[in-house]
């Protein structure tokens, strides 16, 4: 094993020996170990210890001689070092010399070109003046022009500068006299050159040549008509620009690319820009919103079409300040687009609220018209008012005049409301409140809002909600009613809340946010809570007249149907023919249909504040019932069976626990009814009657046929 192995990367001092002891004994000793022999492996670790320290003196041998090598390279460097410093100061101090020098020479030739523009200026000037002169003295005379520079058209921007030097010497000759011919020609020649540059203008914008446009952009400047140049620019540029059948789409581009021209041609390129866009919101776009609002007879699309134009205009202005913005030009001030834009829809604008409420209070009555017209059903006027209510209620007094009663109008069961004709009606009102919020100022925008919601209040909530809760107040059976009383009340009061909850959502959604930072929205917010409140005073209303005449129809059935004999038979031994009497039957069927139609019509807290205020009644009403006969054996047994009949519809469909808790007394007062005389008293003592005053046990007990024989008021002392 050789020592170049420790030249190799990376090296392992723990592997090197390894190797080494490998090689050295061979695979046996490690299979065999009775072959192993370390003198071997001394002898060649000595060995190989003797070849390390001539391998390390060989390599601090080397070492020593490199360092030496260094020292003199680092001797001879810093001798090249000091040389360079020596000639670098050497230079520096000619460049120092020669600096001076220059400055000297520098200050010589300035001096020496001052004297020689002093010199020379005034020789110029009067060259040039001569020059002039010479020119002007060829318009004194009525004789043709002669000079080159005045007739050649290959040298029209000399020409032009002469004549507007010319131009201005004019203004100050004196008037009358000869200089009057002067004056008459140079302004001739003076108006010709001018077209004649502009017209020059013209083909080189044509022929895109940018370095021609810029030079008679430079002689104009000086000219009158400098304007008309940047009026043919405006032109020219426009010409074969609007290539989509909306302009709007090419507005913007056009300006991009207008903005790079106008940048090369001409020195004031913003206010060229400021010109242009006028000119295209006063030309092209006014002209496009004037065509499209041309036809006003039919207001919705005249509303549909002036939002249109407005937001896509106010998008092109942002647009426009975006394009500022990234292609660095400007135009005008901060106001000057949306002050094109209002000039753009000012006459719109100015009578848009009017327009607006017009056709929403069209489009609603129309709504509502055919609404009534295919109920074929004539709106009328709703009498209301303590003097009404006086007359309904002597009108169904003096009901029992005929067998059936007062005639009630109950319109067929129709509640006259519409979740098709309140949706048409919002969504006329939505997209009002819209186009209210994107074309209003920010001073009327308020105002304007409580308008709309106004005309919504007008048809929706009081000439359809409100006109359908009066016309099922008018539908309500009397509280005495001879016949089984058809009540569609319920119905009403559900859809009424349905459509008012739409009205509520659009009151929030969309007008609230219209007029939330102005002095209107607490009076709107009162103004929507008074017509919650009202409505609701006349649903309530509606509700106890629909209540009466349910309990109503259950007295009547009492009165008619219960026979004091069905609790008294006069044979104790009867049989027990049926389980509830026949009253008894009609009136669960009723009550159930009745508490049927209330839970399936109503929705929340009022199913049960209703059924709450129906079983209150009911439970009085049967009561009072009750304690009005005497009762048999047989016969307490065939009250329970009455009462069993009522307690399974208020248990079952009502759910109401007042008024279960109401019944099960009830029914236990009937047990009493029942309970042998002997055990009586433990059983008015027991918990279901714990709760109950004694007098309503006293007088229930006293209806027992065998009350007295039976001398059950002593049992109960």
């Amino acid at each position: 094993m050789s020592v170049e192995e420790l030249e190799q990367e990376p090296f392992s001092v723990h592997e090197f020996v390894e190797r080494l002891a490998w090689k050295t004994m061979g695979a046996t000793a490690r299979s065999s170990p009775e072959e192993f022999d370390p003198e071997i492996l001394h002898k060649a670790f000595e060995k190989m210890i003797h070849d390390l320290k001539d391998k390390n003196n060989q390599v601090q041998n080397k070492i020593n001689r490199l360092e030496s090598e260094c020292k003199d390279e680092e001797k001879r460097h810093w001798n090249r070092v000091a040389e360079l410093q020596k000639k670098n100061q050497s230079l520096y101090t000619d460049f120092q010399t020669l600096d001076e020098r220059i400055s000297y020479v520098a200050t010589k030739v300035v001096h020496l070109g001052d004297q020689l523009e002093g010199v020379n200026t005034p020789r110029a000037r009067a060259v040039e003046a001569q020059r002039l002169m010479h020119y002007l003295g060829e318009f004194l005379t009525e004789e043709p022009l002669r000079s080159p520079v005045l007739i050649d058209p290959f040298q029209l921007h000399l020409t032009a500068d002469v004549i507007q030097k010319l131009h201005l010497i004019a203004l100050e000759l004196p008037l009358g006299g000869r200089f009057d011919i002067a004056r008459q020609r140079i302004a001739e020649k003076y108006d010709a050159v001018e077209k004649e540059l502009i017209e020059e203008f013209r083909l080189g914008q044509q022929a895109g040549d940018r370095r021609q446009m810029r030079k008679i952009t430079n002689l104009l400047q000086h000219f009158k008509s400098y304007g008309q140049c940047v009026d043919v620019f405006i032109v020219e540029c426009q010409k074969g620009a609007f290539k989509h059948s909306s302009i709007f789409d090419d507005i913007v581009p056009l300006c991009v690319e207008t903005n790079k021209l106008a940048k090369a041609v001409f020195t004031n390129s913003d206010n060229v820009m400021t010109k242009l866009v006028q000119n295209v919101f006063q030309g092209s776009v006014q002209g496009h919103v004037a065509s499209r609002l041309e036809n006003q007879t039919d207001p919705e699309t005249y509303l549909n079409n002036l939002y249109d134009l407005y937001i896509r205009t106010s998008k092109l202005t942002a647009e426009l300040s975006k394009a500022c913005t990234e292609h660095e030009f400007k135009l005008g001030d901060s106001t000057f687009l949306n002050k094109l834009t209002r000039s753009i829809f000012s006459q719109h604008l100015d009578k848009y609220i009017d327009v607006e409420l017009q056709s929403l209070r069209e489009h609603c009555a129309m709504v509502l018209h055919h609404y009534y017209e295919k109920k074929d059903h004539a709106k009328r006027q709703i009498q209301t008012g303590g003097i009404y209510e006086l007359k309904r209620d002597i009108q169904a007094k003096l009901g029992t005049v005929t067998k059936s009663g007062p005639t009630i109008e109950n319109f067929g069961g129709e509640t006259f409301l519409s979740q098709e004709v309140a949706i048409n009606i919002l969504q006329d009102t939505k997209n009002a409140f819209k186009r209210c919020q994107m074309l209003s100022s920010s001073s009327q925008l308020a105002s304007n809002a409580m308008k709309i919601f106004d005309v919504l209040i007008q048809y929706l909530v009081l000439e359809h909600i409100d006109y359908a809760v009066e016309i099922g107040l008018i539908g309500i059976p009397p509280a005495e009613p001879k016949v089984e009383p058809e009540i569609y009340f319920f119905d009403v009061v559900s859809q009424a809340n349905t459509l008012f909850h739409l009205f509520e959502k659009q009151f929030t959604d969309s007008f609230i946010p219209l007029v939330m930072s102005s002095p209107f929205h607490g009076a709107c917010v009162k103004k929507k809570r008074n017509l919650r409140e009202a409505m609701e005073a006349k649903i309530d209303t509606g509700l106890d007249r629909s209540i009466n005449a349910i309990i109503g129809w259950i007295r009547h059935i009492f009165n008619n149907e219960q026979k004091k004999t069905d609790f008294k038979p006069e044979s104790e031994d009867a049989p027990l023919n049926l389980l509830s009497s026949p009253a008894a039957i009609n009136v669960s069927k009723f009550l159930l249909a009745q508490v049927k139609e209330i839970k399936n019509s109503l929705d929340g807290k009022n199913v049960d504040a209703v059924l709450i205020t129906l079983g209150q009644r009911f439970h009085r009403l049967t009561f009072d019932h009750l304690i009005q006969f005497s009762y048999n054996s047989i016969g307490a047994m065939l009250v329970i069976c009455d009462v069993n009949e009522y307690r399974k519809v208020v248990k079952e469909e009502m759910k109401i626990p007042l008024v279960t808790q109401l019944f099960e007394h009830l029914h236990a007062l009937c047990n009493l009814l029942v309970v042998v005389p002997e055990n009586i008293k433990t059983v008015c003592s027991g918990e279901q009657l714990a709760d109950l005053d004694e007098s309503v046990i006293q007088s229930f007990v006293q209806l027992r046929a065998d009350y007295r024989t039976a001398k059950i008021s002593t049992r109960l002392k």
